[in-house]
Formats: C-alpha cells, sequence, structure tokens
C-alpha cells in the first residue's frame, strides 16, 4: 500500500479511468514544458539525466492535444532512476509507475511520473528512458508532423473523433491511433530508406 491507503492496482485503475480530453492547440504549451525542464535540471541528479525532449502532440504547434505536456527524458541507467529520481519526483507529488514499453507486463520496463495542478488535472507526463528505448522514434513522428501540416489536421481530427469516441476508456483511445501512427512511422523509414 501506498501512502493514503492506495494500492498499485488501485492507482493504475484510477489513472486510466481518467477522461480523455482534446483541445485546440494552446501557445503556451511550448512555455509549459520550458518551465518543467527548467525544474527538472534543477533538482534531478546531472550523472544520471541527459537530454530532455518536448514531444506528443503539445510538440507540434497548431495540432489539438490532450493538454498533457509530454517530455522524453534520458537516464543514463533506469536501475538508478528507480532508486534516486523517484522517490524525489514522488516526495514532490508526482505519480510515479514502472512502466511496460507495451501491453500489460512486457519488458523493456520504464520509468513514467505524471505531474498534477493544485485541482489535480494532469498537465505533464514524464517518459524517462535509457537512449537506446523505442520511444525516441517519437521524435521522429513529431518533427514529420511539425513538417507536414496536412498530416498534422488529419490527426488532430483523428484524435478529436476518438476523444468523442472514447473518452472514457485511455487505452482504447491510445490503441485507435496505432494505425495513424505506424503509417507515418512507415512513410518516414521509407523516407529515411528503410524498408
Amino acid at each position: 500500500m501506498r501512502p493514503g491507503g492506495e494500492s498499485l492496482r488501485e492507482r493504475v485503475a484510477r489513472t486510466v479511468s481518467e477522461r480523455v480530453e482534446v483541445v485546440d492547440y494552446d501557445p503556451r504549451w511550448p512555455a509549459m514544458f520550458a518551465g518543467e525542464k527548467e525544474h527538472l535540471t534543477r533538482c534531478l541528479p546531472s550523472d544520471l539525466v541527459g537530454r530532455i525532449e518536448h514531444f506528443g502532440s503539445t510538440a507540434v504547434p497548431g495540432l489539438a492535444a490532450k493538454p498533457v505536456i509530454d517530455m522524453l527524458v534520458e537516464v543514463a541507467d533506469l536501475g538508478e532512476t528507480r532508486r534516486r529520481i523517484a522517490p524525489l519526483l514522488e516526495s514532490r507529488g508526482y505519480d510515479y509507475f514502472w512502466r511496460p514499453t507495451s501491453g500489460d507486463s512486457t519488458p523493456p520496463f520504464y520509468a513514467w511520473f505524471i505531474k498534477r495542478d493544485e485541482s489535480g488535472a494532469r498537465t505533464h507526463h514524464i517518459h524517462m528512458v535509457e537512449s537506446h528505448f523505442e520511444h525516441w522514434n517519437g521524435l521522429l513522428f513529431r518533427d514529420w508532423l511539425r513538417d507536414h501540416p496536412e498530416d498534422a489536421a488529419r490527426y488532430g481530427r483523428l484524435k478529436m473523433e476518438l476523444a468523442g469516441r472514447y473518452g472514457n476508456d485511455r487505452v482504447a483511445y491510445t490503441r485507435a491511433k496505432g494505425d495513424f501512427i505506424r503509417r507515418i512511422m512507415q512513410r518516414i523509414r521509407r523516407c529515411r530508406g528503410g524498408p
């Protein structure tokens, strides 16, 4: 049990049951990223933390998104991240999960944090991974959408539609975006000379 008597299973159930909301682009999102990046740079151990990137839909100007800033943080060692960073951020009110990369229990695992505002609404998702994790491909997807506004517009419409359909089911919402993301990633690989 965690402080407050909530088990891990209960925390996961609560977290995935939170409503999906997609809103129009907010020009404050880059500043929200920059502020949290500065905070993390100041409070986290510099020997563990490398680059910090803004990724996901809030990193694409003009794109509708869930109003939560996705951050990708490179860490030198996930074991040390669990030991040294997780307790530090939890003590500052962040939710922490040792999360599988895909599925319910499929390795590799990584450190995932949710920062919330005073009302309890999510403001940031912080994904801490080592440099070889597939999460870094998210930067390719981000950059493609930045460079291809027609694809970004299609993605924004899809997300609005899916949030209407799956607003009470975060897992279904995420899965339903998968085909679009896979198609874009295939285009990126072809453009880069891959299969």
